[in-house]
C-alpha cells in the first residue's frame, strides 16, 4: 500500500481514497466521451446518446466533490458550472419527451 501511496504522492490513506475516487471521477468523465464515440459510430452520424448527459452529470459531480475537498477554487467554479450544464440538458430532454407524450 506503501509504494502506491508514494506514487500518487499522498500522506494518508483519506488522501489515498479521494484521488482514487477522483481518478474514478474522471475515468466516468472521459466515458461519456466514449459513450458518444459509439453511439456516432453505430448512427453513422454525430449524435449526443442520453447516457452521455449521465456520465456527464455523474462525472461531473464527482470531480465537483473532489475539487471541494481540494479546496481548488479553479477546479470547483468549472464544475460546478457544468454541472448545472448537464442537469439543464436532461431537464430539457424529459420535458420535450413529457410535451411529445
Amino acid at each position: 500500500m506503501q509504494w502506491l501511496m508514494n506514487m500518487l504522492h499522498v500522506d494518508s490513506i483519506t488522501e489515498l481514497w479521494w484521488v482514487i475516487f477522483g481518478l474514478l471521477a474522471q475515468l466516468m468523465f472521459t466515458g461519456r466521451f466514449i459513450v458518444q464515440w459509439i453511439a456516432s459510430e453505430r448512427q453513422r452520424d454525430s449524435v449526443v446518446p442520453l447516457a452521455f448527459w449521465y456520465f456527464s452529470l455523474a462525472g461531473g459531480l464527482m470531480l465537483f466533490s473532489y475539487a471541494v475537498y481540494r479546496k481548488d477554487p479553479v477546479f470547483i467554479l468549472g464544475q460546478s458550472l457544468g454541472v448545472f450544464i448537464y442537469s439543464r440538458n436532461l431537464w430539457l430532454i424529459y420535458a420535450k419527451r413529457r410535451r411529445e407524450a
